[in-house]
């Protein structure tokens, strides 16, 4: 059925909805002829009427439908030449999601053509497939874009005060007992007042989410009777997938998830997003016609500059996304931009960022990537993560201000040290540091670092000190993906043991590697479920384990009851003083008016470390000093910084190790806050004289705060004596 079209805009490009009628717009450079499509809400397979969008503007076909409502179903078709050899893949039998669509209604159903050519034809992808695909596509949904936010703002919460939280909306919430059937994998259930309460029980102020964008579930997957769990194959860059949704998909899922970050917003937690811009769900020449592939290819992918018909592939996945083309560029901001001013998102972490930046010979800070998002008033105000590596380049260290950045150095130096490897201290000092070795000379500062032990792709916290070697059997593939190096520990057993000796030590080692988290420099970043000892029974590669291996368990044994409530005491502890989370690198020496440096390293002896000490491969156990009176950092109000003095004591070796408390230059004691060798039901305290001994045990950290022999903290002289000064409250 033919429709009335009248000439409508070309911007903004999507479905726009204006109370009176839908304007659709698509950009496609080499296209000869587009038509929109619409389809039955009831039956969304059935075709009900097409119009030919006749205006062309700037390479935008657009076209204005009156009378057309939201919850209307879509579609693109789009004539011009199919010639794959040349990098044009358009074929109009193929249904094509409108890569604007603000909610996405169906899944790709793969028992329907949606391959632009003849699957198993002899000439693979240079053929053309006349069979329609539209049944097995899913549709645009226009939308409605109202919405009530109730005064809701963005919370700006500073890096230095941040505490990120990395979860799946389903894994999550799919077994809380306390969150309703109903709910459970939601959007909705991550809003409940249970999973809300446990995120600032343990001091999360952003929580990460894995993709949330429209994703596709590889037939390949399904075929196994598996899923796309992680969702790292994006459909569509600004529809939040259905299948999160209580509310249904046509339009219910923006609402839920708006209502999401309201509910959050109201925490004081903020929304941070993993964004895959890098690639698409079309994979490589022989992969599915679903969206930009058919639509404009060689705008939207980067192709093999004297062959064309393939794709340049830095992502792994078969082809990159070409964010040197100023549309593809356009795309990627419009989308960022909407999740921040229409979905009230916080921030992004940017998945194989190294991609989204490449030029002509790898990354490069003067890319045109960076340039669009520094210069745009709403971008740059945004947190900004970057996972600064991709399959050919790993670029930890490089990227400009404004980025934080994963640090993968972190992860390895940390794990490393606390498995016992010779030769780690040097590099374990700048990890603690905020890693001043790659963020201190480019005008960033240590929250640049996004400090991490365990992400969503490795081992889990547990699971790092339960086994050796990776366990991925269920992923189907005989155990042949996943990182093999995961410098992990079993303590001698691999798997679960019901020794008490094995178990305390493994009880220990988590304690180790989640104390050392929340107390380095930087900003931490908790896997979810980490704190109360999640397992994935040792597959460290779980993306497509959409069940109990990825779900969190939240029923929780004295052991893992203990690790929660550890996690708190840390987290409180990082909470309440600020030495822990400053703004400016470590100096290394005193300032008028402080009693010392703002940090020292000592030996176990209690003397100060030289030269020979760092570069002394054996070397295992250091303390750390860090000077509350010399951060020299002022709050919001122009109020001077100050906090307690602390030591913190390694001992990476597996004996236990006498360490002499240093002096201070005015009478005080050491008091004894944390000790990873003690569960959290066995945390005591304790004074300590300088120079008394005190025993590490094997593995082990010990944190203590110096108190002055009144019990008040020591004096601040000099210049600070008369200055306002602020503690945790207000920084």
């Amino acid at each position: 059925m033919e429709i009335e079209v009248l000439p409508g805009r070309r911007s903004p490009l999507g479905a726009t909805w204006d109370g009176e009628g839908v304007n659709f717009a698509v950009f496609s450079e080499n296209a000869t002829d587009v038509e929109v499509c619409l389809f039955d809400a009831d039956n969304p397979t059935v075709e009900t009427a097409r119009a030919r969008l006749r205006e062309v503007t700037a390479h935008v076909w657009h076209g204005y439908v009156p009378g057309l409502q939201p919850g209307q179903l879509y579609g693109y078709r789009l004539n011009g030449p199919y010639q794959p050899a040349q990098g044009l893949r358009f074929n109009p039998f193929k249904l094509m999601l409108d890569p604007y669509a603000r909610a996405v209604a169906g899944k790709v159903d793969w028992s329907q053509p949606v391959f632009a050519y003849p699957l198993g034809g002899p000439a693979e992808d240079l053929d053309m497939d006349e069979r329609d695909s539209a049944a097995g596509m899913p549709k645009g949904v226009v939308i409605d874009g109202t919405y009530d936010w109730e005064g809701d703002r963005p919370l700006r919460t500073p890096w230095h005060r941040t505490v990120i939280y990395e979860a799946h909306v389903k894994g999550l919430t799919a077994r809380h007992p306390d969150v309703p059937p109903e709910l459970r994998g939601t959007y909705a259930g991550v809003a409940h007042p249970a999973i809300i309460q446990h995120l600032q029980s343990i001091g999360v102020t952003a929580l990460e989410l894995l993709p949330v964008h429209d994703f596709v579930d590889d037939n390949r997957l399904l075929e196994m009777g598996l899923k796309n769990y992680w969702g790292y194959n994006t459909l569509n860059f600004f529809s939040p997938d259905a299948r999160y949704s209580g509310s249904g998909d046509r339009g219910g899922q923006v609402r839920e998830f708006r209502d999401m970050v309201k509910a959050l917003h109201r925490a004081g937690i903020e929304v941070i997003l993993d964004v895959v811009y890098n690639h698409t769900a079309e994979g490589n020449h022989l992969g599915p016609s679903l969206s930009l592939k058919g639509i404009d290819n060689p705008t939207y992918y980067r192709l093999v500059d004297d062959d064309p018909r393939f794709y340049m592939d830095h992502t792994g996945t078969g082809h990159s996304l070409d964010t040197r083309h100023p549309q593809v560029l356009k795309l990627v901001n419009d989308s960022l931009r909407y999740w921040v001013q229409e979905m009230h998102v916080d921030g992004f972490r940017f998945d194989l960022a190294a991609t989204l930046a490449r030029e002509e010979h790898g990354m490069s800070r003067l890319s045109s990537f960076f340039d669009v998002i520094h210069q745009d008033p709403v971008l740059s105000e945004v947190k900004l993560i970057a996972e600064p590596w991709d399959i050919g380049e790993y670029q930890v260290g490089n990227f400009p201000v404004l980025w934080t950045e994963w640090n993968g150095k972190y992860r390895d130096d940390v794990r490393s040290y606390w498995r016992g490897d010779p030769g780690t201290v040097n590099e374990l000092a700048y990890r603690l540091t905020g890693s001043s070795d790659l963020y201190g000379d480019d005008g960033r500062k240590a929250y640049a670092s996004i400090n991490f032990v365990t992400a969503h792709d490795g081992f889990t916290l547990n699971d790092l000190a339960t086994y050796n070697e990776k366990h991925n059997e269920a992923n189907g593939e005989n155990n042949n993906d996943g990182e093999s190096h995961n410098r992990s520990h079993n303590f001698g057993v691999e798997g679960p043991s019901d020794d008490p000796g094995i178990t305390y030590q493994r009880e220990k080692q988590r304690r180790n590697l989640l104390a050392t988290l929340l107390l380095s420099q930087g900003v931490p970043m908790v896997l979810g479920g980490d704190e109360m000892g999640r397992t994935q029974q040792g597959n460290n590669n779980a993306y497509c384990q959409d069940n109990e291996i990825s779900w969190f368990d939240w029923e929780l044994d004295e052991s893992r009851q203990d690790l929660l409530e550890f996690t708190r005491q840390v987290a409180a502890l990082r909470r309440e003083h600020p030495i822990f989370r400053r703004r400016k690198f470590f100096q290394g020496q005193k300032i008028r008016g402080s009693e010392l440096e703002d940090i020292r390293w000592v030996r176990p002896d209690g003397e100060e470390m030289d030269d020979d000490d760092w570069e002394t491969n054996f070397v295992r156990s250091f303390g750390m000093l860090l000077g509350g009176d010399a951060m020299m950092e002022w709050d919001d109000h122009g109020n001077r910084v100050y906090d307690d003095t602390f030591l913190l004591l390694f001992n990476g070796a597996d004996d236990a190790v006498t360490f002499t408390l240093p002096a201070t230059p005015r009478p005080a004691h050491w008091e004894a806050v944390l000790d990873t060798a003690k569960r959290a039901s066995e945390q005591e305290g304790g004074m300590h004289a300088p120079g008394a001994a005190v025993e590490l045990a094997g593995r082990s950290m010990l944190v203590l705060r110096r108190v002055a022999q009144d019990g008040e903290r020591p004096e601040v002289t000099g210049e600070s004596a008369g200055a306002d000064k602020t503690t945790a409250e207000s920084y």
